[in-house]
C-alpha cells in the first residue's frame, strides 16, 4: 500500500543561516518567489500525498499564518507544535496521533527536492518495510553513510562517520517512507550529548534489527538548506526550473 500521508519536520531554528532566520522560520525562506515549504507541499501533492502533519517550533506561528492564509491546493494540513526542540525523532513522534494506520512519508522542512524524488521514494516503498532517499557524495562524513546490498536494500547506516572511513558513496538525503514499526525504535533512543533524539538513529536501529528498507537515489536536484550558500544555490536552481531551463 502506497503512503498517502506525510510528516514535515519544520521546527528547527536554522542557526547557520544567521540573520536570514532571525525573523523568518527556515521553511518560509523564499525560492523562486514562493516559500520553501510551499514547494515541498506542491511536490508531495503531485506525488500522491493527500494529507500532511506539519511539526512547527521556532517561529511556528509564522508558518501557521502563512499556510492558513493561503492553503496549498490538493493536500490537507494539520499542525502540531514542538515546544521543546528535542530532535527530529521526538518531533516525528508528535505527529503520531494524527496519522492513520499504514505507511507515511517523512521529510524535512529545510530540504528542497524535485517532485520526481518523492514519487520515486513512494514507489520504491511498496513491498518493503520502507524506503530511504539517498544521494551520492565523495565522502558522507558530514551526514550519514548508507550501505546497500546488490538489490539496493539498506544494510547499515553510520551517522557522522570520520572523514575517509566510509566504503559507500551514499548519503542519507533525509526523506523516507516509514511505518508504525518505527515507533518502538524511537522510544528506545538515548539522547545525544546535546539532549536531542534523532530520527536517523532510530532508522539505523531498525535496519540493524532486520527491517527491509530500500535505498532510492535522488531524482534530479537535492538541496539541504542549512547555510546561506546552499540557500543561494537552491534559489538559482528553482529559478532555472521555473523558467524552463531545467527539465524533469
Amino acid at each position: 500500500m502506497s503512503a498517502r500521508q506525510a510528516v514535515i519536520l519544520a521546527a528547527g531554528r536554522g542557526t547557520r543561516l544567521g540573520p536570514l532566520t532571525a525573523d523568518t522560520p527556515k521553511p518560509l525562506l523564499p525560492l523562486a518567489g514562493r516559500p520553501l515549504l510551499l514547494h515541498t507541499l506542491d511536490a508531495l501533492a503531485a506525488a500522491g500525498i493527500e494529507t500532511a502533519v506539519v511539526v512547527v517550533g521556532y517561529l511556528g506561528d509564522r508558518i501557521l499564518d502563512a499556510l492558513t492564509a493561503a492553503p496549498p491546493p490538493g493536500i490537507g494540513l494539520r499542525f502540531v507544535r514542538q515546544e521543546r526542540l528535542e530532535g527530529t525523532a521526538r518531533a516525528a513522534a508528535l505527529a503520531r496521533p494524527h496519522l492513520s494506520p499504514g505507511p507515511f512519508l517523512v521529510t524535512w522542512g529545510d530540504v528542497y527536492l524535485d517532485p520526481e524524488s518523492y514519487a520515486a521514494l513512494l514507489g520504491a516503498a511498496s513491498g518493503s518495510d520502507g524506503a530511504l532517499l539517498v544521494n551520492p557524495v565523495d565522502d558522507p562524513w558530514a551526514g550519514a553513510a548508507v550501505y546497500v546490498d546488490g538489490a539496493f536494500r539498506v544494510t547499515r547506516i553510520v551517522e557522522k562517520p570520520p572523514r575517509g572511513t566510509s566504503a559507500t558513496p551514499w548519503n542519507n538525503a533525509g526523506p523516507a517512507v516509514l511505518g508504525a514499526w518505527l515507533w518502538p525504535f524511537v522510544e528506545a533512543l538515548e539522547p545525544l550529548p546535546r539532549g536531542e533524539y534523532e530520527l536517523p538513529r532510530a532508522l539505523a536501529a531498525a535496519v540493524e534489527a532486520g527491517r527491509t528498507i530500500r535505498a532510492v537515489p535522488v531524482a534530479g536536484a537535492w538541496f539541504d538548506i542549512g547555510t546561506p550558500e546552499s540557500l543561494e544555490a537552491a534559489r538559482r536552481y528553482a529559478e532555472a526550473r521555473r523558467g524552463g531551463k531545467v527539465h524533469p
